[in-house]
């Protein structure tokens, strides 16, 4: 009705990792963003003031103006799940309760009241379960009228697995699998063994895995988890610390695995990469037979997949390929973060019971670019504070000037529109350059990203061009799905050359697209969208019209240990301390050879400047 007052909701998650808000007004989702990104606190558990004050101010309003906050899980029954566990195995783990024990008194018992004081709000507040806004975020934004829904993670409540159904604005989950067995936690306690931060290290173990041979996955199948033809499984509890303890493995895993974990930091060996590339066998194996069970239980054509195991994008790929389902639709922001959205996107179409729209093609994501984003005036403005050098670029020539620098083997830092809501960097807050360079992947790696040499890079592709380079049978907008590169593109003679330790490897010219290319000729693939993202799509198509290559690579924006940057001052910064050669910021060029006092620049510098 005309004048009606719209009604917005206000998703909340916090206090494990990734702490984030999600602002819905009457069912679209209007901003959404990690708390990371303004904190600069890589993975921030913290509550997200920060997201929160952005999703207000990004609808324009106060927070009494919300007609409904969510919270992503139920803080009494996660409360009863410790105490649970810890009184199974006392007196043992006595230090990890006496440690979790004054922050659950202090905040996450009595969260309502937390939240009111924090937001000055006194609605009303709903709690969901935590696969239960998994499950949400992954249905409803996804372009299907019904699917079968798979959340996998760490632990929730106390599920760590779980699946069912959607159809309209109905959600309905049926079966989980509770903790301590959980897959996630097995990845992580591999990501930990082999010298990797838990709930960080996890893509770089999935990055290692093809550098190494399977040969630990009977061991894995025989001692740690029994997995049956459902994929259900249950783990030997004898061999993890993660229950009670302040580490995730114990004295038998290392023994089992010949030795104690990897010192992070130190050389990869051999073993490392073979142990990788076993679990990462092991877990696609579990999600596949999974999958095929949700399939036969379900009998839906569709899946909806979230919760961290769903950032897999090899396991995902896989699921993609050689599962039942004709479809899938991954949530963009997988993990905890994306609870927010769910939640939120919960209250408006089960607790209100609101209905869906949907055409089976386009999801209601808006690209997953839901952060903040700057006027060319707030950048230029930032830029003379600091007296640095720039020049403004019309609105046309914008594509061309970007192609230009990426053929001519420069880096460039691209910081446009809004930024991306989940883990990946989508063309708004990315560093990008030539795929074609087989040096490429070296260059950025170690003067750029500061990471290890073994990471791969992504490829965002031209959507209509993506079959010409990888075995794709759908778009892949948000770079969640892994496929190999088509065979036409592949050098045939590299593969007898593919062997030896990393740095041989990663010398090796594998294909057409040598920079996104892994070692198993697979690639982790952005496809690129006129309508969804039309400047970045603009660049990619000028640089297939200079170059006939429709293909680009796309990092995120940032530097090992930090999160992807946010505001134009976290750009320039990183920018600065990198040994990228431009920064494009809107229509605004920075050339780094033309920057006043670049040895005046680290980590810290631009705020003192600021001050």
């Amino acid at each position: 009705m005309p004048g009606q007052r719209s009604i917005y909701i206000l998703g909340i998650s916090a206090f494990y990792h990734d702490s984030a808000a999600c602002l819905v007004r009457d069912g679209k989702i209007i901003a959404a963003a990690q708390e990371e990104r303004f904190t600069r606190k890589k993975h921030d558990l913290s509550f997200p003031i920060n997201a929160i004050n952005y999703c207000l101010n990004e609808a324009n309003i106060t927070s009494k103006e919300l007609s409904f906050v969510g919270y992503y899980e139920k803080p009494f029954i996660k409360f009863e799940r410790l105490l649970f566990t810890y009184f199974a195995y006392a007196p043992i783990g006595i230090l990890s309760f006496l440690k979790a024990m004054p922050i659950w008194l202090k905040q996450k018992i009595f969260l309502k009241d937390l939240i009111r004081r924090e937001i000055d709000y006194d609605g009303e507040i709903i709690f969901t379960d935590h696969h239960e806004s998994h499950a949400a975020s992954a249905f409803y934004p996804s372009p299907f009228k019904e699917a079968a829904l798979l959340t996998m993670d760490g632990v929730g409540e106390w599920a760590t697995l779980g699946f069912g159904v959607g159809k309209g604005n109905a959600l309905h989950m049926m079966s989980e699998i509770k903790f301590p067995h959980s897959l996630g936690l097995l990845y992580s306690a591999f990501t930990y063994y082999i010298g990797f931060r838990v709930n960080s290290g996890e893509y770089k173990l999935m990055g290692l895995a093809p550098y190494g041979e399977p040969k630990y996955c009977d061991l894995i199948k025989k001692e740690l988890i029994d997995v049956k033809e459902d994929g259900s499984f249950k783990l030997n509890m004898k061999y993890f610390n993660y229950c009670v303890g302040l580490t995730m493995t114990n004295q038998r895993f290392h023994k089992l695995f010949g030795g104690p974990p990897r010192k992070p930091e130190t050389k990869i060996s051999q073993k490392e990469m073979d142990i990788a590339r076993s679990i990462q066998e092991v877990t696609e194996e579990v999600v596949l037979k999974m999958a095929n069970h949700v399939h036969r239980v379900t009998k839906m054509d569709n899946l909806c997949l979230a919760g961290g195991v769903a950032l897999n994008c090899v396991g995902n790929g896989r699921i993609l390929r050689e599962s039942k389902f004709k479809k899938i639709w991954i949530q963009p922001a997988a993990g905890d973060a994306g609870g927010a959205l769910g939640v939120a996107l919960f209250v408006w179409y089960r607790y209100l019971d609101n209905a869906r729209e949907y055409d089976n093609i386009h999801d209601q994501q808006a690209g997953s670019y839901l952060g903040p984003q700057y006027s060319d005036m707030e950048i230029e403005g930032f830029l003379n504070k600091i007296e640095a050098s720039y020049e403004r670029i019309p609105v046309e020539e914008l594509p061309k000037r970007v192609a230009d620098k990426i053929n001519q083997k420069k880096v460039v830092g691209f910081f446009g529109g809004r930024m991306e809501f989940g883990p990946r960097a989508l063309g708004a807050r990315s560093i990008i350059a030539d795929a074609r360079s087989e040096k490429m992947q070296s260059v950025l790696n170690r003067k750029i990203k500061f990471r290890e040499s073994f990471r791969p890079f992504a490829p965002s592709v031209l959507e209509e061009r993506a079959d010409e380079y990888f075995d794709l049978s759908c778009t892949s907008p948000y770079m969640l799905l892994v496929a190999p590169v088509t065979q036409s593109q592949i050098n045939e003679d590299s593969r007898g050359l593919n062997t030896g330790d990393i740095l041989k490897k990663l010398n090796v010219r594998r294909s057409t697209i040598p920079a996104v290319t892994h070692v198993d000729y697979s690639a982790r693939i952005q496809t690129v969208s006129k309508e969804t993202n039309p400047v970045y799509y603009r660049i990619i198509e000028e640089f297939y019209k200079q170059t006939g290559c429709p293909v680009i690579i796309n990092t995120s924006f940032n530097i090992r240990g930090e999160p992807i940057v946010c505001t134009p001052e976290d750009a320039y910064r990183c920018f600065m301390c990198t040994d990228m050669d431009f920064l494009i910021m809107g229509n605004i060029i920075c050339d780094k050879t033309r920057q006043p006092n670049k040895d005046r620049f680290n980590k810290g510098s631009i705020s003192r400047i600021l001050d």
